[in-house]
């Protein structure tokens, strides 16, 4: 390879990471804007309601369990009797849990940064049975019962955007605020309008539902037979936690999804009895005694309940931050395609293109992933893409013709810009084939320079041609 050949290669390859600097500049733009996007939509969640979660509804029992134990007294040397109050709570399962909903989606705007919200408008029913005395078979006397509660977890309370009322049989009853259970979290509960009984008990249940959420909305599939039915206007559902629909539509009005599940997929009856199972240990602990407050749920197990869910988020497929990160890692292969275009019209054609002139059009390549950033905020991705791309091979069509002193020349240079720029639009769009789009891209690239240069003699690059000699010694003659 002959001396200027080299010194040419080395100038472009210095370039392309030059010109690694701006493309740099313009990746860590996009993370900031794409990062000042996200605070925006957390603070209008914040404002509004944050993703919901449904846990419920599920029957609470409170008690108070009088503990009589012996213990010897060190004064007298006498053994005392010494009672201690234990109070803690049982909790039940229903048998069905059955949930129909409908989520309406809003847009709230805030600058040219817009969040996506749902009203869920859900009617909720089924059945409970509880055991008789509440499942306690032993020293049943030692406990007193309160009235029976029915509590619903709804993870964002603010989203509430109704005054739902409980219905057991024909009579209403008012939810009030809190769950009045540790795991259960935040939430509403209602008293129930029965006793403890000898007697198995066997109730129906509904009410109405109505919150206001962002982003996403999850079910906990609480009863021993789960059913839960949803449609939503939202074309571009992604349905996500630890069960998939039995059955979905996905069209371009919207979507509906069919859950079902059992207590024997979900473990959740296995996990309450571990919240709730007063260990033989506490008991005896409590006649020791210190803490009359002592409840027998372990934090630890019940952090686990719930954690069986499914539900659907509400995806935005134009993300025009993701997909300008995208575009802009290929940037460097862009570069790279058009100066190699470049340096073959060089070679073949017998044209000399400066290195400025390789720097100017890779800062139009450069500059383009700043406008397509820009513009895709106000516009949206796809004719952001349209006008960036558009302005980009119009500026270097026209310079073109002018470095390579041909109209047509530059015109088909910039027609086949147009197309790598409709093939990296292909390939942001085709996630699942871009791999295989970008290797056939290559390969297509590869060959065809082999093609172009089969007959090229790379050791005569820079070297006069055999007719540019004669034509100088002829000049010679005439002028002599």
């Amino acid at each position: 390879m002959n001396r200027h050949l080299g010194i040419k290669l080395g100038a472009i390859a210095l370039l392309i990471v030059l010109l690694l600097i701006p493309l740099l500049m313009i990746d860590g733009l996009v993370d900031e804007r794409q990062n000042y996007r996200d605070e925006v939509l957390q603070d209008i969640a914040r404002s509004a309601s944050y993703s919901q979660q449904l846990t419920g509804p599920l029957v609470v029992v409170p008690y108070t369990r009088t503990i009589r134990g012996w213990r010897l007294d060190k004064a007298s040397q006498q053994r005392v009797l010494q009672e201690r109050e234990v109070r803690g709570r049982l909790y039940f399962l229903p048998e069905v849990f059955s949930l129909d909903g409908q989520m309406r989606t809003e847009l709230r705007h805030r600058g040219i940064y817009e969040a996506r919200l749902f009203h869920a408008e859900s009617q909720v029913s089924g059945s409970f049975v509880l055991p008789a005395n509440y499942g306690i078979t032993s020293d049943l006397g030692s406990y007193r019962f309160d009235d029976p509660l029915l509590a619903v977890g709804i993870s964002d309370v603010r989203g509430i955007e109704n005054a739902p009322k409980l219905k057991v049989g024909d009579e209403l009853r008012d939810f009030q605020p809190g769950t009045q259970s540790q795991f259960l979290g935040n939430g509403v509960h209602a008293v129930l309008p029965l006793k403890a009984s000898d007697h198995e008990q066997r109730f129906d249940y509904a009410f109405e539902l109505s919150l206001l959420g962002s982003s996403r909305l999850d079910i906990t599939p609480v009863g021993r037979d789960s059913q839960v039915n949803l449609v939503s206007d939202w074309p571009h559902p992604s349905f996500g936690g630890e069960f998939l629909p039995t059955e979905r539509s996905v069209t371009d009005q919207g979507f509906s999804a069919r859950w079902r599940t059992s207590f024997f997929a979900t473990n959740l009856e296995d996990q309450l009895r571990a919240c709730t199972a007063p260990a033989q240990a506490d008991v005896a602990r409590a006649v020791e005694a210190v803490d009359p407050d002592t409840s027998h749920a372990s934090s630890a197990e019940c952090s686990e309940f719930g954690q069986h869910r499914f539900g659907v988020a509400l995806v935005d497929p134009v993300d025009q931050y993701l997909k300008t990160d995208r575009a802009v890692k290929y940037a460097l292969l862009f570069i790279v395609l058009t100066f190699a275009g470049f340096f073959l019209f060089e070679v073949l054609k017998r044209l000399s293109v400066h290195p400025i002139q390789y720097a100017l059009v890779g800062m139009a390549l450069a500059l383009f992933y700043l406008l397509l950033l820009s513009l895709s905020e106000h516009v949206g991705f796809e004719l952001a893409y349209l006008l960036s791309a558009g302005a980009c091979v119009g500026l270097i069509g026209f310079y073109l013709c002018h470095v390579l002193r041909s109209l047509w020349r530059g015109a088909g240079f910039s027609l086949g810009l147009a197309g790598l720029y409709g093939m990296l639009y292909a390939l942001l769009s085709a996630e699942d084939y871009a791999l295989l789009m970008g290797s056939l891209l290559l390969f297509g690239v590869l060959g065809g320079v082999m093609v172009l240069t089969r007959h090229l003699d790379w050791y005569g690059i820079g070297k006069p041609r055999a007719d540019d000699l004669e034509f100088s010694l002829e000049d010679v003659r005439v002028q002599r």
